[in-house]
C-alpha cells in the first residue's frame, strides 16, 4: 500500500465518528392500525425514545398516508366515558428516558387516509421534535396487534 493510500485511509477512519449517527430520538416496536377495510382513518403507536441529555418534545408528525395527522391522547370526560383530544403542544420525552405512544394513551392520529391500511403494509411516518428535528420512521400495518 502507497503512502497515498495509507493517508486516505487514516483519514477516512479518523474521520468516520463525523459521520456516525448522532440522532438521540429514536422509535422502537412502532405499529399502525385501522378498525376495519373501509376505515377513514387510522393510529400508530411506539415506543419513543430519548438518548439525549435534555428533555425533547414531538411538536408534529406528517406521513402522505393520510389528509391530516396529528397527535392524539385519551382523557376522561368526567363522566367515566374517555374521549379522545388533538394534543396541540406535543408530548413530552424525558432526558435518558421514553414515552409510550399507545392504545388508550397518546397516539398518532392518521385522518382522512387516502387508501385503505392493509395488514402487510408499510406507513411512513416523519416525526418533528423540537430539538431533535425530523425523525422519519418506517411503521409496519399490523392489524392484530
Amino acid at each position: 500500500m502507497s503512502f497515498i493510500s495509507r493517508a486516505v485511509l487514516a483519514l477516512a477512519l479518523t474521520a468516520t465518528p463525523l459521520f456516525a449517527d448522532t440522532t438521540v430520538m429514536h422509535a422502537h416496536d412502532s405499529y399502525a392500525r385501522v378498525s376495519g377495510p373501509g376505515a377513514k382513518s387510522g393510529a400508530a403507536f411506539m415506543m419513543l425514545e430519548n438518548h439525549g441529555d435534555e428533555a425533547d418534545r414531538l411538536i408534529g408528525v406528517a406521513s402522505d398516508v393520510a389528509e391530516k395527522v396529528e397527535l392524539h391522547t385519551h382523557i376522561d370526560g368526567g363522566d367515566g366515558v374517555m374521549q379522545m383530544r388533538h394534543v396541540p403542544d406535543g408530548i413530552l420525552v424525558p432526558a435518558g428516558g421514553v414515552h409510550m405512544l399507545e392504545r388508550g394513551a397518546d397516539h398518532v392520529m392518521l385522518m382522512g387516509l387516502k387508501h385503505p391500511l392493509a395488514q402487510g403494509d408499510t406507513v411512513t411516518l416523519t416525526l418533528t421534535f423540537e430539538k431533535a428535528g425530523e425523525v422519519v420512521v418506517e411503521v409496519p400495518v399490523d392489524l392484530d396487534r
